[in-house]
């Protein structure tokens, strides 16, 4: 199965370790050196042409590890994964 994050990128969605929404994950330290240090070693791959919402992790054998930024909410790309779940509490 695959993901279609934007534009005309599709990525396997056995690829894809974790969705973040940009705005509130770029607050961290962390992610924005992660980010940083993604973008220095050309790692990251913009498939927006509009603002960015979210990026997209995602690691193959063939390519590493690969950031995605996508004009995509966060909350409509895990929708498109089919793994929401119901939390019973």
């Amino acid at each position: 199965m695959y993901l279609h994050l934007g534009q005309d990128t599709v990525v396997k969605l056995s690829d894809v370790v974790a969705i973040f929404d940009l705005e509130n994950a770029s607050i961290a330290k962390s992610t924005k050196g992660y980010l940083a240090q993604a973008q220095k070693k050309g790692r990251v791959v913009n498939v927006s042409t509009e603002m960015p919402k979210s990026f997209v992790v995602c690691e193959n054998k063939e390519r590493g590890i690969t950031v995605y930024i996508s004009q995509i909410s966060s909350a409509t790309l895990k929708k498109r994964t089919n793994f929401v779940k119901e939390i019973s509490i």
